[in-house]
Formats: C-alpha cells, structure tokens, sequence
C-alpha cells in the first residue's frame, strides 16, 4: 500500500470517531487504531498503524506448464528486447483459462499486438508488443504474480 493512501487513512481515522480501521489490499493488511486519552475523548497521540500479516491465498490448480527449451547460448541473449511489465500483478498468457494463449514461443508478433494481461486490482490490462519480432523466451508461467518493470518476454527483433 502506498504511503500516500497509508496517510489518508489515518487523517479518517484521527478526524473520525473510529477508533480502529483496517484494510486489506493486494495481499497486505494495514491496521490503524486511535490511542485514547481520558481527558477529552480526543486522541492525544496520532494514530497507530500496525502491519498484519496475511493468510497465504489457497493454492489454485495450474494448468501444466512445458518449459521452453531455449537452445541459444547465453551471449546471445544480450541481442534480445525484453517486453517488461508496466505494473505489478498477475500475469495471464490467455484472455480466458480455456483460451489459447496470446503468443507461443517462436511466433512472430507486430508492434502493438496484444502479448499478454497483467490483471491489477481487477482489472485485466492487455500488455502490448513495442516491437516487432520472434518471441524467443516466456520468462513467466501463467497465473504468477509480477513486478513492476519485471521482464515478461524476450524479443529477437532480427527474426
């Protein structure tokens, strides 16, 4: 949760009559709870936040998963484009579990054709090439959690 967002709640918590407020969001739980005076019923002291740990989400079945066999040796790489992800989220290479996926290894994709989504808070966000080219690797499994800027494919722009 951003810092941000994290100072908002707790302006609600201290200009409330709340005296606790806890949110969850993106896996995280952040507890805010008022410290109580017994002068006036004010908080004297600004609220305190408290992080609390998660339960771990319940384990969903995968589809299985071939892994790529990428016969380029390992200099060769440094030619690659990596297609990044703008945000962090789950990465789904099908718009639909029972869909084909978006791009295969070794398929040729265009500028601006749709590689991949990124599903943030809900919502599904197609992720489009920036260039054109062969997809020489799929460095993400379906259904796993992504970084911000972490890189989803790499790109032979030669082929």
């Amino acid at each position: 949760m951003r810092e941000k967002t994290i100072k908002k709640l707790i302006r609600l918590v201290e200009e409330s009559d709340i005296d606790q407020l806890e949110v969850t969001s993106w896996g995280r739980t952040v507890r805010i709870t008022r410290r109580m005076s017994s002068r006036n019923g004010h908080s004297e002291q600004p609220a305190t936040i408290q992080a609390v740990a998660s339960p771990a989400p319940k384990p969903q079945p995968i589809e299985p998963v071939i892994p790529a066999v990428d016969s380029t040796p390992p200099a060769a790489e440094k030619k690659y484009i990596e297609i990044k992800s703008p945000m962090v989220g789950t990465f789904y290479s099908a718009p639909a579990p029972d869909a084909p996926s978006y791009v295969a290894l070794n398929q040729k994709i265009s500028v601006g054709q749709v590689v991949c989504i990124v599903e943030a808070m809900k919502l599904m966000n197609e992720i489009e090439s920036e260039v054109a080219g062969r997809i020489a690797k799929i460095l993400v499994e379906n259904a796993q959690p992504v970084e911000f800027g972490q890189a989803l494919f790499l790109i032979d722009p030669e082929s």
